[in-house]
Parts: structure tokens; sequence; C-alpha cells
């Protein structure tokens, strides 16, 4: 049974003991969290199950701390009072675990010897650890916690793990308070820590309004562009949290919101009601399912031919003719790359350097199966994949002698080469920003150590969408 949902912000600073004196100056969110969680306190709760950003975030899998007994503290910002502790409700965090394997959703549990072979983090972040303090204090103290970190997966896997939770916790008679920690935007003012985007007060007055309106639908579609020009750190949370509501009636509260230092922090409850409401998983499914539709009416030709390559590979073992509206590719010869991504993340990329085959049409069809079936870090693809794929074409321009000065991660993409080794990124990928990042991919790649000389090139590339 879902007894509360709610919104938290976490900043250390309203942690009394590590505010101090300065803790009048976020007063309002202070307040506002003690009201908060005397709301969760009344809803008597067996488990509180945390969403936070500042765990173990993985692109494609939301991950679980798994200890018996989960403990954290403020060391990390100079407090050196004794952490908090509490017991890990292991037995619903198995049944959240089997409900999203059978829905397909990755979860990766994080445990003792996992954290310290991949230096991945086993104890509580401040994300957790903020809203815990008033908890505690509110008298949630013998409450088991569940610790789950967002991800970057679709929405639509985000807001299924919320209702997966609620259906967990039914199938086990366990009573559960689900808490979304994340702070608004970053880029309120000048004067704090980041810059001022006119996006993030946009961004913070929006989602006061939407979610003091109980507005699933409009939150859901508020745009990637305006999120991530905003600096948030609370979407993904707030998303699965929403997904536990799902199909509920539910009354919304936002008890306070402000931006004393350039970052939003905004503390809302939810408390369901008895009533049904229609479920909006499956809208949120169609709205990403007529996306990938509207992108492929409007595929270039390569991609379009790659994808027809791919598909009638991967069901029919064979390859397709080349179509006669798209005989401009044998005219050309160059090197191609074909990416896949699936639910925003890659799932494929292979490519050639120059040209090894006799034109454009041939390099891409070949480059488009590989890419499928040959990439070694992902399995083949499987049928039932192809109707999520999103497909890009490179075709790269003909490399040149550069220095490290002549390159431009966006606009160039660049071969290092030693001996026989040699490695290439293409130009303009996320989270490549920097010279220093594109280089150091790169020799990675090619298996290039920092003390061994190389040379650079750089080349264009024309990206086909």
């Amino acid at each position: 049974m879902l007894t509360y949902a709610a919104l938290s912000p976490h900043p250390p600073l309203i942690v009394p003991y590590i505010g101090a004196d300065r803790l009048g100056e976020v007063q309002h969110t202070v307040t506002a969290m003690k009201a908060m969680a005397a709301r969760i306190a009344e809803s008597r709760p067996d488990t509180l199950v945390f969403f936070t950003p500042h765990g173990n975030i993985f692109a494609d899998a939301i991950s679980a701390l798994v200890e018996p007994q989960l403990s954290g503290d403020f060391s990390n910002f100079g407090s050196r009072v004794q952490g908090q502790a509490c017991f890990n409700d292991l037995e619903l965090l198995n049944e959240i675990g089997r409900r999203c394997s059978d829905a397909n959703i990755p979860m990766m549990a994080v445990d003792e010897k996992l954290a310290s072979k991949y230096r991945f983090q086993i104890t509580l972040d401040h994300g957790i650890l903020v809203p815990l303090h008033y908890l505690q204090e509110a008298g949630c103290g013998d409450a088991r916690i569940i610790a789950l970190s967002v991800a970057y997966l679709p929405l639509s896997d985000l807001y299924q793990v919320g209702l997966l939770i609620r259906e967990a916790a039914a199938a086990l008679n366990r009573r559960v308070a689900v808490v979304a920690s994340g702070d608004m935007s970053h880029h309120l003012t000048n004067d704090g820590p980041y810059a001022f985007h006119a996006e993030g007060p946009q961004f913070d007055n929006l989602m006061k309004q939407l979610l003091s309106s109980g507005d699933v639908n409009g939150i859901l579609e508020i745009p990637e562009e305006l999120r991530e020009a905003a600096g948030e750190c609370g979407y993904r949370s707030v998303v699965m949290m929403l997904g536990a509501l799902d199909g509920m009636s539910f009354e919304p509260q936002v008890f306070s919101y402000e931006g004393p230092f350039g970052v939003g922090y905004l503390v809302a409850g939810f408390t369901p009601g008895s009533d049904r409401r229609p479920s909006v998983l499956e809208h949120i499914r169609q709205r990403e399912s007529q996306a990938i539709k509207a992108r492929r009416q409007a595929e270039t030709m390569p991609v379009r031919w790659a994808r027809m390559v791919l598909e009638e590979y991967v069901r029919n073992g064979k390859r397709p003719l080349l179509p006669d509206d798209m005989r401009d590719l044998e005219e050309s010869r160059a090197g191609a790359f074909v990416s896949l991504k699936k639910k925003g993340q890659l799932r494929g990329c292979i490519g050639t350097i120059t040209a090894v085959r006799p034109n454009l049409a041939e390099e891409i069809a070949a480059n488009a199966i590989s890419a499928g079936t040959q990439d070694y870090r992902f399995e083949p693809l499987e049928p039932q994949e192809l109707d999520e794929l999103i497909y890009s074409v490179d075709i790269l321009g003909k490399p040149e002698a550069a220095t490290r000065d002549q390159l431009d991660p966006k606009n160039y993409g660049v071969i290092v080469s030693s001996g026989g080794k040699r490695g290439l990124l293409l130009p303009d990928l996320e989270g490549v920003d920097t010279v220093e990042q594109q280089l150091q991919i790169a020799l990675q790649k090619a298996g290039i150590t920092d003390r061994e000389p190389y040379s650079i090139e750089r080349f264009k590339v024309t990206r086909y969408t």
C-alpha cells in the first residue's frame, strides 16, 4: 500500500548541525521539510523508498544498494556528527527487482563487493540523508528503507518503476512511502554556484505550477531542452514518484519553494486517494512510439537505407536490393559509421575510416549489419528490438594531419595512431566537450598509453538522421 509520496530538496545546509547559523537563510524550506516529514510519519509507513540522483547513476539501469544495513554521513560536507543508519527492506527490494526483470527494466544490485571492485558508492548519499534526517526526527526511525538511484532510461521505464514499487508493496502487504529527492534549477541567479539561465526560473515556475495542480501529463511533457538548460537534478526522481501514484487519485500540496542560493528548493507532498484515475503509462509509451515514427518519416536517404538493410537482415537473414530512388548512393565512395540507439542509449556502432567497398551504398549496408550484429559490446539484435531503434549515419571526409590546438570536438572527429594501433572518435558526441576528453577516449580505444608517441588526424563528418 502506498501511504504517501513526496518531493524533497537535498541541500545539506538545511540539516541543522551543518547549516548552523545559516539555517535562517533557508527557513521556508526547513519549515516545509518538517511539515512534509510529519505527513509521512502520520501515514505510518513500514518502508521508505528513496529515489536519488546522487547515488550510482547508470545510463541503462536503475541501481539499488543491497547491503542488509545502510548508513551514511555528511563528512564530505565537513560534519563530524555520527551518521545515520537504517535496515534495508531486502524482501521488498527483491520483489521490486523481480518485477523490474519481468518488465525488461534493468536493475543493478550494488553490494560491498561490487562497490569495492568498481569504486561504486555503497553508503547513503546526501540525496537520501537530508530527507532521512527530517523523517527520523518526525518519528520514522523504525522504518526500513530502500535506496534507489535514478537512471538515464526512457521516462516510460522510470515511471513504470514507480508503479512496480507500489505493486510489489501491495503483494507483500507493505505500507510504503516514496520520497523523490532532487533540487530544481541550479541556474536561478549569477550569485549562486552556476551562471544564470533564463530557463532556470521558467522550469521552476512550471514545475511548481504543475505539481500543485497534480498535472502528471504536463510534467511528463516538459521538453528535455528546457530541463537541460535549467540544470535541474530532481526531474527523473519526480517521474519515478509519479509512477507510484499512477492510476490513483491524489491530493497535491506544495509546502514551499525558494531559491536563496541560486538553486531551487521545492518541497511537495501527495496524499493518495481511494478513487481511480486513468493510467498515464500507456500514454507515455504511445508518445515515445510516435516520436520514433515521426523521426522515421523524416529520415534521410542514408539512414533509410541503413534501416532497410538491418531490418531485412535481422528478420530474414538477407540484404534487400537498393531501391531505384537511392541510386545516388552508388555514385560516391567514403568511410561511414552507422550508429544505433535504443531507449536513448547506444545499441551498436560500427564504421570504416576510409572507403573499403565499391560504393557508399555497400559501405552503409555492411556497416549497418555489423552495428546490429557484430559490435562486441552488445548482444546481436533481436527482431522485437527493431521498432525501438533510432539510426544515424556519419559519412566521413578525408582525414588530415592535425595538431592538438587544431582539434575541435564539436566540429572535427579525431584519429590517433601509434605503430599499428589506431583509434577513432566521431565529433559532436554527448559528454565529449573538450579536446582532452576527445583525445583520451580515442587513445583508450586504440590501446595507446600516455607514454607512447602518437600522431593525430582530424576529419569532418556529415551526420544524417
